[in-house]
């Protein structure tokens, strides 16, 4: 394992890659970790990509985005001041907000709980739009069962399973895993949106 450089000694090495590798660097001498030894390029590039990982940030905002906006559902569904509104329809609106909210847990447990974390959920989704009367603390508790699983199965792929093919053709072609799960943060938004235009609309 290689030893971890302090920010200083860090800083010297890019100094003397990017100015002239022969020459010792500006930066005081005292930052220097004596026993690095620099060989080639390649163990500089090596040890830039310890302090940046592009796939963790990727996922870290992916993560953040799922969680956000769950719990932004979560809120709206607590905000309705009676359990009923949530299943109320109008003239203009084909989906309520109870209805939405099953669609959407549905929608994060299969393609991503079932065919990237293994859950061996089975999704019903013709029901996510007919079921009815749902109480409003099953919905909430499966609300927080999907932030959990979001969240556990994101913290586990990697850089190679991000850029691999999505297993499923979902959108009528082939895409990266990475790329699906950006769709589904704006799915999630959108859905969201229209949750609360329910709410505000109805919920009087």
């Amino acid at each position: 394992m290689q030893p971890i450089l302090g920010y200083g000694a860090l800083a010297q090495l890019v100094e003397q890659w990017t100015e002239n590798p022969c020459v010792p660097g500006s930066i005081p001498g005292g930052t220097t970790l004596k026993t690095a030894t620099l060989t080639s390029r390649g163990f500089f590039v090596s040890l830039l990509s310890n302090f940046f990982k592009p796939q963790q940030m990727i996922v870290q905002t992916l993560s953040k985005l799922f969680k956000r906006d769950l719990n932004r559902l979560k809120a709206e569904v607590e905000a309705y001041t009676a359990e009923d509104k949530l299943w109320l329809s109008a003239t203009g609106i084909s989906n309520c907000g109870g209805n939405l909210c099953l669609h959407l847990i549905g929608n994060l447990n299969a393609f991503i709980g079932a065919e990237l974390g293994n859950t061996g959920y089975v999704r019903q989704r013709e029901l996510e739009f007919s079921q009815k009367n749902v109480p409003r603390v099953e919905l909430i508790s499966q609300i927080e069962n999907t932030i959990q699983m979001v969240d556990s199965t994101l913290e586990k792929l990697s850089e190679e399973n991000l850029n691999n093919e999505y297993p499923l053709i979902v959108l009528k072609e082939k895409m990266t895993t990475g790329f699906f799960l950006m769709y589904l943060t704006t799915h999630l938004a959108y859905h969201l949106g229209q949750v609360n235009y329910h709410r505000r609309l109805l919920d009087h």
